[in-house]
């Protein structure tokens, strides 16, 4: 049995900065009302004719992470992208990062797991590489939601929090079980699917040809919808738990924890979770302050952000966490 290893990690946010009073010019919303709820400052949008896409994003985080991780390109055996917002609604984003780097034929996989994409990418790594199939496996989360948000006082609670950007890791066979990913855990709850979603166009209930058809400028359906309290209430409780999961079954202690991850959902949410496992500040990485809640996108942002600041450094104890649309959660503890 192998282990693997985050051997390189990349980032990239659009230069475009779009402040909370920025905000506020297109809708009735302000600095003070989006900072007390999420935590948020400002946030990144991809500026349409740019050529950003979240294939273009995740690419440019990819080659960041390959460079860091000191392997070529052809050292790659596998792709895993994980995106709620692709480039096209088939194919994946996956083959598409395969075609821009100009990487052989290896596989590539898409996760549609929303907020937990990355730590579920991150997942499916870790076991191919331990089982000895790949060696080398590029995980990538990025995110374009910027285009697909209701820019208006009625989507105000939803598209005050996200922002667009990717982040990438390059995970490897360790050569030894010490470090690396000791494990990862991963759950899901479907039966609150809707509480936390966007519904159409999908095959199921509304496809484009409908909506082309209805021309409802009342239709919401394509716009994401978030239950919000009731999303809050069920993270916290879902992060903790998972959280613990991950300790227990490496015979850990909150105490061992050098640094937790969260997924930046809202600020509010990780301090609480800190306040409930006792952290100090040093022991929690937050960024949502600059960049909002970037989905699949938010870990490896964080995470790579707090290694280039010497936060995370070998041998420490590191904790990824995740809850989002789905429900989906999940954990990654990692021995750096």
């Amino acid at each position: 049995m192998y282990n693997s290893k985050i051997i390189g990690l990349g980032h990239y946010v659009p230069e475009n900065v779009v402040t909370n009073d920025d905000l506020s010019k297109v809708m009735d919303t302000n600095d003070a009302w989006i900072q007390e709820r999420t935590g948020i400052k400002e946030r990144r949008h991809v500026v349409k004719g740019d050529g950003d896409t979240t294939t273009t994003m995740g690419v440019k985080a990819a080659k960041i992470a390959i460079e860091r991780a000191g392997i070529d390109k052809d050292d790659i055996d596998f792709i895993v992208f994980a995106t709620l917002s692709p480039d096209y609604y088939f194919p994946g984003p996956g083959v598409l990062v395969q075609r821009d780097l100009g990487i052989k034929t290896v596989g590539a996989l898409d996760v549609r797991n929303q907020c937990s994409g990355f730590v579920y990418g991150i997942s499916v790594a870790d076991q191919y590489i331990k089982s000895g199939m790949y060696k080398n496996v590029l995980v990538i989360g990025s995110e374009l939601h910027s285009h697909g948000l209701d820019m208006t006082t009625r989507g105000r609670s939803v598209s005050v929090i996200f922002g667009d950007g990717a982040g990438a890791a390059v995970l490897s066979r360790a050569e030894d079980n010490e470090t690396g990913i000791l494990s990862t855990h991963l759950h899901s709850e479907g039966q609150h699917a809707e509480e936390l979603s966007l519904i159409a166009p999908g095959m199921g209930k509304r496809w484009v040809t409908d909506i082309i058809e209805e021309a409802d400028p009342n239709d919401e359906s394509y716009f994401p919808y978030m239950n919000g309290q009731f999303v809050f209430k069920n993270a916290v409780v879902r992060f903790s738990e998972v959280i613990m999961e991950g300790l227990q079954a490496n015979n850990l202690e909150v105490s061992d924890i050098d640094m937790l991850v969260p997924h930046q959902a809202n600020l509010r949410i990780s301090q609480f979770i800190q306040k409930k496992f006792k952290l100090n500040d040093d022991q929690v990485f937050n960024n949502i302050m600059n960049y909002g809640n970037t989905t699949a996108a938010s870990i490896p942002i964080a995470l790579t952000e707090a290694w280039e600041q010497g936060k995370v450094k070998k041998g420490d104890l590191v904790i990824l966490a995740a809850f989002g649309s789905g429900f989906t959660w999940g954990s990654v503890v990692i021995k750096w």
